[in-house]
């Protein structure tokens, strides 16, 4: 009589993680056209051609290297060559990463965490950086930061993950990892030519690219619970929650000091709402994601409107005060909200563990100091190879015509 074979991939599971990786990989065509209309009409091919840019060139380096210093086996602090070129990569279910789905779909949807995350810390730069140097600041910081948090927070072996840190879907990973970049790459190049014009050309880019940033981010979200199950769900409901309430709280926070809510300041704060749940989106409930919604607006409306200001520094279209404010804002939300009823593997300071509040505080910490250091350093060297920044006269041409060749709107005469 023959034994029956089991086989532990889930048809279910596995169409959900997939859908999920296309919905992120969505994610980044929609930051293209949300920076996209943020900028001057000059430099509008030039943000969405780095934003391609990075879905071409991250994809190739994460099948390559990328996935393997992230996630294979090595230190606590980065992994190894073991699954170069995807080598041991294939259809059957990892030992580690989600034991329901082909390793191949945990790889590819990764991916997309992987490629979105550079993208973000273009809007700290917009308008004034070589195409080229870019490309160089990409393939390094992918390699030296990227990987290496990566590693940190969510590899099987990672430091900070040892240490009991909770990160749901990329609060410290990709959205405190790209707004510290950002601040730090903005700093590095000094602040546009032209600053005190207004930049914003185009709203309803922005919210086109918004609405696919929100749509995107379900699979961003609930795809992180690696199955089609009720924790998917109770991240997906959080999801929507927290960016609705963020949306609602950032257009009274206008209301209130400048007399009328924006389209502009709705989806931002839309967004934000999105940054600030990611972490917890796994293990906090709908009443915590109100709050969470909520305070993150306050949070990045003062940075963008009272400390941006004040200190002068050029974050061309808030990468930090929106992905890097929120994103450590939910890291520690997560510390404080987070509930062994929505998920047995973590709680917080109000379900009883206070400890996992400073848990979280040492986690978006070490983040920020690594990212920092790392990301400067970066920039330095591509400064000192190629140089960062383009030429005055190209600066003020704008980067379509000078970087590319192209113009996005045919200037009729």
């Amino acid at each position: 009589m023959e034994t029956a074979v089991i086989n532990p991939i889930s048809a279910g599971d596995t169409a959900w993680v997939l859908a999920s990786a296309a919905l992120v990989m969505l994610m980044t065509p929609g930051l293209a056209f949300f920076y996209g209309g943020m900028v001057r009409r000059k430099n509008v091919l030039g943000v969405l051609m780095q934003c391609m840019g990075t879905l071409a060139l991250v994809s190739v380096l994460w099948v390559l290297y990328g996935y393997s210093l992230a996630f294979g086996k090595g230190s606590p602090f980065i992994g190894g060559l073991e699954w170069f070129g995807l080598n041991g990569v294939g259809q059957e279910p990892s030992t580690s990463y989600g034991t329901t789905i082909p390793h191949l779909a945990f790889m590819i949807f990764q991916a997309m965490f992987a490629i979105i995350t550079p993208a973000l810390i273009i809007g700290a730069f917009a308008e004034r950086v070589k195409f080229s140097a870019f490309i160089l600041f990409t393939v390094l910081w992918l390699t030296f930061v990227y990987a290496p948090v990566c590693h940190m927070v969510w590899a099987v072996d990672g430091w900070i993950l040892g240490m009991g840190a909770l990160d749901f879907a990329g609060g410290t990973v990709v959205h405190i990892n790209a707004g510290v970049a950002g601040l730090v790459t903005a700093l590095f190049v000094g602040k546009r030519i032209g600053i005190d014009k207004p930049s914003l050309h185009n709203i309803p880019f922005v919210v086109l690219g918004g609405a696919l940033l929100w749509f995107g981010w379900f699979g961003f979200n609930a795809g992180s619970a690696l199955a089609a199950n009720g924790l998917a769900a109770s991240a997906f409901v959080v999801t929507n929650t927290a960016a609705a309430m963020a949306a609602l709280t950032w257009a009274t926070l206008e209301w209130i000091f400048s007399g009328k809510p924006t389209m502009f300041g709705t989806i931002t704060g839309a967004v934000a709402g999105l940054v600030a749940i990611t972490p917890a989106s796994g293990f906090v409930d709908v009443g915590a994601s109100l709050w969470i919604g909520a305070l993150v607006s306050v949070f990045c409306y003062f940075v963008v409107s009272v400390v941006k200001p004040k200190l002068g520094y050029d974050d061309s279209l808030d990468a930090f005060g929106v992905h890097g404010i929120g994103g450590f804002w939910g890291a520690i939300a997560t510390g404080i909200f987070a509930s062994k009823a929505v998920n047995s593997a973590g709680s917080g300071l109000l379900d009883g563990n206070a400890a996992q509040l400073w848990i979280q505080f040492k986690a978006a910490g070490i983040t920020v100091v690594y990212c920092a250091v790392v990301t400067w350093i970066i920039c330095f060297i591509v400064d000192k190879t190629i140089g960062m920044r383009v030429k005055p006269e190209h600066e003020s041409m704008g980067l379509d015509l000078t970087q590319h060749h192209e113009r996005a709107y045919t200037m009729i005469e």
